[in-house]
């Protein structure tokens, strides 16, 4: 009886089924490798293709250009008064000497002007300076995304994994 016993556990349909099982988990541990090796392929031409990183690259560039612009015209008006003011260096007060020929009110509408002048300089300054500041921390934030990204391990689709 007990030689009966120990091939009891045995039995043909019994091993048969257990075969199934493994030919079965087989078939889906191969299909899984086959889903992480699209995956992976998949990773691979997004790693190679650059194009969300140009896009942030031209937008950068073109608000350069944009910045550089603008300074570049602050710059030709600063010359100019520049060079206005250094015309004859006999003299050099003549500007300040027209001041004395200006009538009161003429002066207040002058002084309102630059005023006026040196707010929207101060206003642009303070928009550049924000907008730097706030591209550097998107920069930033998108970096160490972009570096979570390539070093976590991609998982396969939950409905691939399991059938």
């Amino acid at each position: 009886m007990s030689i009966d016993s120990d091939y009891s556990k045995y039995d043909l349909s019994r091993l048969q089924a257990e075969l199934e099982q493994e030919r079965e988990m087989k078939e889906m541990l191969e299909e899984s490798v086959s889903d992480l090796q699209s995956t992976m392929c998949e990773l691979q031409e997004r790693l190679h293709s650059v194009d969300g990183e140009g896009n942030e690259w031209k937008t950068r560039y073109e608000t350069q250009i944009e910045l550089n612009g603008q300074l570049e015209r602050q710059m030709s008006l600063i010359h100019e008064r520049l060079e206005d003011l250094q015309g004859n260096p006999m003299d050099r007060l003549a500007s300040i000497r027209s001041y004395d020929d200006m009538p009161v009110e003429t002066l207040r509408q002058r002084l309102k002007l630059l005023t006026e002048e040196r707010t929207d300089l101060q206003s642009q300054l303070m928009d550049c300076h924000l907008r730097i500041e706030q591209e550097g921390k998107l920069s930033s934030t998108l970096e160490g995304q972009r570096r979570l990204y390539f070093t976590q391990p991609q998982r396969a689709p939950e409905g691939k994994q399991r059938r």
